[in-house]
């Protein structure tokens, strides 16, 4: 760029600025006057939304993006508010063929499994549809279930146990839709199903493979007998670990059964210890129903170095300028600066936990 370019650019920023400013203020003034009790952390959230949309009539946004953003922001802001009473009870999001048909054996293993694990004091999320998505809220009932619907052309109106319940929620985006199933997930059940299956389970694969989703346990399940995931994991094996796409400790962020009890069991026992996890600066807090006694620590010190960095590992009863609510405040935490790259071997730490601290 040359100096005259320069100049011209500084001049057009500087120009900008003051509009930029006066739009801010005006926007703050704005929501003093509406809403003068609004937490001041909310409250900058959202002035900055304010603030962005104002700046798409400035960019001269067309409307269509204009209208997709609307539409996206409308939708999640529904789910939010529909989710919200239920933010203390612990989700399973469930995916698989809507074709399924009642008398399929992994219909049957659908439903079985959502009985069981409403019967351990989970909720049941599906895409409200029918196949695997109706066996799952047939097991769990109307009660323990959310239905996530997408308007499509066809094969999906909400099945009977989900359909007119206050949770039941219909987008018009994969992408919000999408987003609700992950982030409201305390763990996934994947049944056998066709490409929209397979979409998601890559996206929760990806997500926690790369720590945009927290720690989570994932279970494929099969009808008993089947060979649906096990073919899949035999291709995953063959494919991607053999080629160097993949890590071995990745294989660690699921697991497969055929069994709905042995697939409960998974997700009970993900949270016998580790209760949740969030990042404070540059370390990670594990929040745990109990705190490892010091041989386990040690143990934790010399098998899990590799994830640790500037620093070891410590159990402290609360962690530094972390906002907790009630029910987590007195919990005891894990503590380090985790590399968070190796997400497979958290996992690892994770079951360690689980299985040694008594």
């Amino acid at each position: 760029m040359s100096a005259g370019q320069k100049s011209s650019a500084g001049t057009r920023l500087a120009r900008r600025r003051p509009r930029q400013s006066a739009t801010l203020t005006r926007v703050e003034e704005f929501l003093r006057e509406i809403r003068p009790d609004a937490p001041e952390a909310a409250a900058q959230y959202v002035r900055e939304l304010m603030v962005s949309a104002i700046r798409l009539l400035e960019d001269g946004t067309p409307i269509a993006d204009v209208r997709l953003l609307n539409a996206a922001v409308r939708e999640l802001r529904y789910a939010f508010r529909i989710f919200a009473p239920y933010r203390g009870v612990r989700k399973v999001t469930t995916f698989g063929s809507a074709r399924t048909a009642e008398t399929d054996a992994t219909y049957r293993q659908a439903e079985e499994f959502a009985r069981q694990i409403a019967d351990e004091g989970f909720m049941i999320i599906t895409g409200a549809g029918g196949g695997i998505m109706r066996a799952c809220q047939a097991g769990a009932g109307r009660a323990r279930s959310f239905g996530v619907n997408i308007r499509l052309p066809f094969e999906q109106n909400p099945n009977e146990f989900i359909a007119d319940d206050p949770k039941l929620m219909t987008f018009r985006y994969f992408f919000t839709r999408k987003l609700l199933f992950m982030k409201e997930a305390n763990a996934v059940a994947l049944f056998p199903g066709g490409f929209g299956t397979l979409d998601e389970t890559y996206e929760c694969l990806t997500l926690v493979q790369t720590g945009k989703a927290g720690p989570m346990p994932i279970v494929f399940i099969d009808a008993p007998g089947g060979s649906y995931w096990n073919a899949w994991r035999q291709y995953v094996r063959n494919y991607l670990l053999h080629n160097s796409l993949i890590s071995e400790e990745d294989l660690s962020l699921y697991c497969i059964t055929d069994d709905a009890g042995k697939a409960v069991e998974e997700i009970r026992r993900f949270y016998r210890i580790y209760h949740s996890s969030r990042y404070v600066g540059t370390q990670l807090v594990i929040r745990l129903t109990q705190a490892p006694p010091a041989e386990v620590l040690a143990r934790i010190e010399h098998d899990f170095a590799d994830l640790a960095v500037n620093g070891g590992f410590e159990v402290v009863p609360r962690a530094l300028a972390e906002e907790d609510a009630d029910e987590t405040a007195e919990l005891p935490r894990l503590v380090f600066q985790f590399n968070r790259v190796n997400f497979g071997r958290l996992r690892q730490l994770i079951d360690f936990l689980n299985e040694n601290v008594r």
